[in-house]
């Protein structure tokens, strides 16, 4: 992932010093699952050590890996955006170290804030506009019968 899209340089030094200022250290062992796909979202994490596989549920199939995550990448998505419902689960491949953040006090920080919240909302933003792509790349790599294309011109 660029690093343009990792908490430490999308966000400004002040704001990420309040977000960290409630942030809570969490370890999760190699194979644990953090969240499941249409699980309620009310938390997400930025990974200190480690690596954390996204994955979706496609019926009649095994969860596909669709992302691997890791050093100072965000953890969930889904804690920002009604009916806060993950879109995709989550599974340690690795032991984690990371930061956690309770979704509620980051949003009634952002709602108190509103420089912190358009930053917080352009950072997750540009986070999801990756993963989205990752998502498509990964299930036409997997599914299509050409794949995704991304090594062929036509």
């Amino acid at each position: 992932m660029s690093t343009s899209t990792t908490m430490m340089s999308a966000l400004p030094a002040e704001h990420r010093d309040r977000l960290m200022h409630i942030a809570r250290e969490v370890s999760f062992p190699t194979g644990t699952r953090i969240f499941e796909e249409g699980g309620h979202a009310d938390r997400f994490w930025i990974i200190r050590t480690g690596s954390v596989g996204l994955d979706m549920h496609v019926p009649g199939r095994r969860s596909p890996l669709i992302e691997t995550l890791g050093h100072g990448e965000l953890v969930g998505l889904s804690w920002m955006f009604p009916p806060y419902v993950w879109q995709l689960g989550a599974e340690a491949q690795s032991p984690v170290r990371a930061h956690e953040f309770d979704a509620l006090a980051v949003r009634m920080m952002c709602e108190d804030d509103p420089a912190l919240d358009a930053t917080v909302g352009h950072w997750v933003g540009r986070v999801l506009a990756h993963r989205l792509q990752a998502a498509r790349t990964r299930l036409l790599d997997l599914y299509a019968p050409y794949g995704s294309g991304t090594g062929a011109r036509g």
